[in-house]
């Protein structure tokens, strides 16, 4: 059994924003010389997510629409209010309620299966990198695990 690790760097520029990591995660496989096996592809953050949809616009923009709709940035949220929240603060902290309680709905990781050395998708399946907050610098990681 082998294992590679990957790390890439991601400069968001806009919430929600969906990110197409597919291209990058199967050159991280090719590199790997995993032919059998998993990919576990991870964000580092809870607010920002990643999961397996179709990259289609019109799609994109009515995921958009339903996270804002669920939980809409500008609601009122306990974790907002500086004035009486004390844990895990810092200098830079932003109002980001909404894009904690949206990662809730989309979650950290997802998992590929590889066969043949390629990964296992359905005609229109791809891998975002969502960002919930606000335009930064991110980290995802991919994790290859197999023959």
């Amino acid at each position: 059994m082998k294992t590679r690790s990957f790390c890439k760097r991601v400069k968001t520029t806009c919430a929600p924003e969906f990110i197409d990591i597919t291209d990058w995660v199967a050159e991280c496989v090719a590199e790997s010389q995993i032919a059998n096996g998993f990919v576990v592809v991870y964000s580092k953050h809870t607010t920002a997510a990643v999961k397996i949809n179709e990259n289609e616009p019109l799609l994109l923009d009515d995921m958009a629409g339903f996270l804002e709709k669920i939980f809409p940035r500008d609601h009122s949220y306990q974790h907002n209010n500086f004035e009486i929240r004390t844990v895990n603060m810092n200098e830079n902290e932003s109002p980001n309620g909404h894009a904690h309680l949206q990662h809730l709905l989309m979650g950290t990781s997802e998992t590929v299966p590889v066969m043949d050395g390629q990964m296992q998708f359905g005609t229109y399946q791809s891998i975002f990198f969502i960002e919930l907050d606000h335009p930064r610098l991110r980290e995802v990681l991919v994790q290859i695990v197999g023959e």
